[in-house]
């Protein structure tokens, strides 16, 4: 790592305080002040002391190197010799050769170099020579071993890219962070009760020490026993006195700081390992949840694609109902469906493209092959599953409204069919009998005329019923025609119907040819009789037709249709008062009759023989067409109430789906114009993406309203609306698709966040990558991409196709711009690679070609060990031995393999 100076000596104390202490300044590091060499903590005694001490013991240590040491440190170093001997033992240079006379300016020139040395090394001295040196002055002779100290056994100490002071107390934190009454908080208290130091040592080298058996209430035994086992297996000498450290209300920070420096040094090799441990903890805690969201896009899109397997079928299934009861209740189940079971599973589908693209991302910030799913299971494959799906369901609600529409015509004709045969049958009722009654061969002439008019009345009455029997046999046709499910029962009465039709048929032309034969012997006719009978039959006929067509079921479907029969019922009755003049005249022919008889005095002998239509009859049929009149008003009228109604259902949905239907194809578009729009960072465009998407969302009300509308619309049978282009289909698809496309915005402003920060993109490039690429995006092809790239500074054939091998691998001719800023986050960023992986692990194997189970779990995690044990190889070197694991391979499959 780069090393940075932090020793720069100033001046510390100001002239007051020079002439208060009658020396000279002492120098240090600027970025110390604050704690370090203050003028009258400097004067006391106990610290001094301790600094002696411990700076004697500490320039042993090195001088012993050399074969000589000091017992008096400011007059051993007073010639030079020995401080420019102990520079070159630690620094492992060599210096100027030193003067060996005696005399003061061979001492001075000594000294001078020695300072010339350390000044070389970036330590600026200020207001300090030789001389304070060679006179013996204590106070700088400390200050000057103790900026030798920090330059060449503290500066380098950097844990996480801290200062040297900082990444060292950072280093005893971490260590001593698992032991019980030990909190390392600074260079002077912590340290008092002793704890701190033994808890350095085991942690290290558990062996030397039984921390369990120290007590934070003796501090003495605490501090003997850590600088007794640091001289004796850790050669680290004593530097300090117990008593010293004990009986001071604060120890000398600079004293303990060269002391913990020894440490730190004697187990930098443990350092190095820790370093190794972390970089492999790091790369398999990224592989395990790689792994873990891979588990999760499987199972995710399996459960998706079995639910859609479910579902095609039972959209595809076509089968007819027989009644509109079981229809209705399929159209409910599939409006339940629509309802409750496909929103959650549209969210599942949206959330499965964005784990996708997510899981894509984090693999390629850590240099990890792309994410294949098992065979089935891409993208792709569930987006055509999931247009199956839609194509079967939108067949499926058209073919039920279809088929409810079918049966409801089906009850209609059924129960139309049903009343005209029986109408049918009651006046076929007995005609077979009369009309093979021999009655006229007992007749009288009279009686036989009267037998023949009365017979060519009922050859009249049995025309008018022609039509009834025709429009019977339509309708058996029609029901046939239309699958209805009780055909076989209509069939038979139909038959039934047309075969008694055909008999009295026969019958009837038997019965004339009978009379006719009679006649010519029988003249004697009632005219008047028979007039009434040929003008009372088809006005009896006309009031049984207007009755059955005032109780005719009708079905409509709009306004225009009832409306029409509205109409055609007007015009019925404005034909009443015709009618009741022919009734009249009816009724006065009869009274006519009676009026000759009674006048000539003829005694009747019965009704009329021509017709058994009787004057009471016309009245009393006469009077029910008269009630019926009323009653098919009001029913035509309720029919118009309820169409209006229907009408209205239609304008409310008409009304809002026109709001509805562009307010969605306007946000689709404006989401469209956001996507390459750069408005803020990528999180203030995330904020306001989010702040859009919320703002759809609360929109959610309105398209629940019209699917109420629309539900209310279905339950009343409503199958068209004029006012209106948009169906409540193309209004849900127009709703899923907006709220898929502004989730999938959101995930790509998220994921260029996450490679933005993983790759130490700054917002400033990410917004020139941005303007480049949009500026060029017309079709993405290579010769817009070539453009976007000489506008970014890259030139040349040959550098072009070893970009577009990257971003393009496939040769597809268009680039992402996830592709594009890939490529220029590794043009410039620096990531883990596999030969980095190897090298922690051969760390952690002290050099060796293999790693032992031990090891592992000595080093690293316990999870993250036994996640190692369990996918490395057994190694099979020349030098394997029994246990041993083959890392490298290992290594490589991390960043060669997506599933171990």
């Amino acid at each position: 790592s780069t090393v940075i100076s932090y020793l720069t000596m100033v001046d510390y104390h100001s002239s007051n305080n020079q002439a208060s202490s009658g020396g000279p300044a002492v120098y240090m590091d600027p970025r110390e002040q604050e704690n370090d060499w203050d003028r009258d903590l400097l004067l006391d005694p106990a610290w001094e002391k301790q600094q002696r001490k411990t700076f004697t013991a500490w320039c042993n240590s090195h001088l012993r190197k050399a074969g000589t040491q000091i017992e008096n440190i400011e007059e051993d170093f007073r010639d030079g010799l020995k401080l420019m001997l102990l520079l070159e033992v630690i620094s492992g240079e060599r210096l100027p050769k030193p003067e060996r006379g005696k005399m003061r300016v061979h001492k001075i020139n000594n000294v001078n170099k020695a300072l010339d040395y350390i000044a070389s090394k970036g330590v600026k001295l200020v207001s300090i020579g030789a001389e304070e040196i060679v006179d013996g002055n204590a106070k700088m002779t400390l200050g000057m071993i103790w900026t030798i100290i920090l330059r060449f056994a503290i500066q380098d100490i950097s844990v996480e890219e801290t200062s040297a002071k900082e990444g060292l107390l950072l280093w005893c934190q971490r260590k001593t962070a698992p032991y019980k009454n030990v909190n390392v908080q600074n260079f002077h208290i912590s340290w008092k009760d002793g704890l701190a130091f033994n808890a350095l040592i085991h942690r290290h080298r558990p062996e030397l020490i039984d921390y369990d058996k120290l007590r934070k209430d003796d501090p003495l035994t605490n501090l003997n026993n850590a600088f007794e086992v640091a001289e004796k297996y850790l050669d680290i000498p004593k530097m300090m006195d117990a008593e010293d450290i004990v009986n001071t209300a604060r120890p000398d920070e600079k004293a303990i700081m060269t002391y913990v420096s020894s440490f730190y040094h004697a187990f930098s090799g443990a350092q190095k390992a820790e370093t190794a441990a972390n970089r492999i903890c790091k790369v398999l805690a990224v592989n395990q949840e790689n792994e873990h969201l891979m588990e999760d896009y499987e199972k995710l899109a399996s459960d998706l694609l079995e639910w859609i397997r479910r579902t095609i079928p039972w959209l595809e299934n076509r089968a007819p109902e027989k009644t509109m009861a079981e229809m209705q209740q399929k159209l409910e189940d599939f409006r339940g469906y629509r309802r409750v079971h496909k929103p959650p599973k549209v969210q599942e589908k949206c959330q499965l493209e964005i784990n996708f693209n997510t899981l894509q991302t984090k693999l390629r910030l850590s240099n990890r092959p792309a994410f294949m799913p098992s065979e089935g299971r891409m993208v792709s494959d569930i987006n055509g599953s999931w247009h199956n799906l839609e194509g079967a369901e939108k067949g499926y609600e058209e073919w039920m409204l279809n088929e409810i529409r079918r049966l409801e015509r089906l009850d209609h004709l059924a129960e139309k069919f049903r009343q005209k045969a029986t109408i049918h049958e009651s006046w076929t009722d007995g005609k077979e009998a009369m009309l093979t009654q021999k009655d006229y061969e007992t007749a009288s002439l009279s009686e036989v005329k009267a037998l023949l008019r009365k017979h060519e009345a009922f050859e009249s009455d049995l025309a008018a019923h022609q039509d009834r029997v025709e429009q019977i046999a339509a309708i058996a046709q029609e029901l046939n025609e239309l699958d209805y499910y009780d055909s076989p029962s209509v069939n038979a009465r139909c038959q039934k119907i047309c075969e008694q039709w055909d008999a009295l048929g026969s019958l009837t032309q038997s019965r004339r040819e009978s009379l006719e034969r009679t006649e010519k012997q029988l003249e004697s006719i009632d005219e008047l009789y028979l007039e009434y009978a040929k003008r009372a039959a088809p006005f009896n006929n006309w009031m049984e037709g207007a009755m059955e067509d005032l109780q005719d079921m009708f079905i409509v479907h709009n306004i225009e249709e009832i409306q029409g029969l509205i109409t055609a019922h007007e015009q019925f009755k404005s034909t009443l008062p015709e009618a009741n003049k022919e009734r009249e005249a009816i009724q006065a022919i009869q009274a006519e009759v009676q009026k000759i008889a009674q006048y000539n005095g003829i005694k009747l002998s019965g009704g009329n023989p021509y017709t058994t239509i009787t004057p009471k009859s016309i009245d009393d049929k006469w009077h029910k067409v008269e009630q019926l009149v009323p009653q098919r008003d009001r029913a035509l009228q309720e029919e118009l109430a309820k169409q209006q109604s229907n009408d209205h259902l239609r304008r409310k949905f008409a009304t809002q789906a026109n709001i509805v239907g562009p307010w969605i194809q306007t946000k689709m578009e404006e989401i469209g114009r956001i996507s390459i729009e750069m408005n803020g960072t990528l999180e203030d465009q995330l904020v306001n993406l989010r702040e859009y998407e919320q703002s759809i969302i609360e929109y959610k009300p309105n398209i629940d309203q019209l699917e109420g509308d629309h539900q209310l619309i279905q339950e009343a049978l409503i199958f068209d609306n004029k006012y209106t282009a948009y169906t409540m289909e193309h209004l849900r698809v127009g709703w899923e698709q907006l709220l898929t496309t502004i989730a999938r915005t959101i995930n790509e402003i998220e994921n260029q966040i996450l490679t933005r920060d993983a790759k130490g993109i700054s917002q400033e490039q990410l917004h020139e990558y941005r303007t480049s690429f949009n500026h060029f995006d017309k079709v993405r092809g290579q010769h817009e991409f070539k453009a976007c790239l000489i506008s970014l500074g890259y030139d040349g054939d040959a550098e072009f196709a070893r970009i577009m091998g990257i971003v393009d691998p496939n040769n597809s001719g268009a680039v992402t711009f996830q592709a594009f800023i890939d490529f220029m986050s590794r043009e410039t960023t620096d990531t883990d690679t596999a030969d980095q992986v190897i090298a922690s692990f051969k760390i952690l194997a002290a050099d060796k070609n293999f790693i032992t189970a031990e090891e592992l779990r000595r080093e690293l995690p316990p999870d993250q060990a036994e996640y190692c044990i369990a996918r490395m190889a057994p190694y099979s070197g020349p030098d394997a031995k029994p246990g041993a694991l083959d890392y490298m391979s290992f290594s490589t499959a991390l960043y060669g393999e997506s599933d171990l």
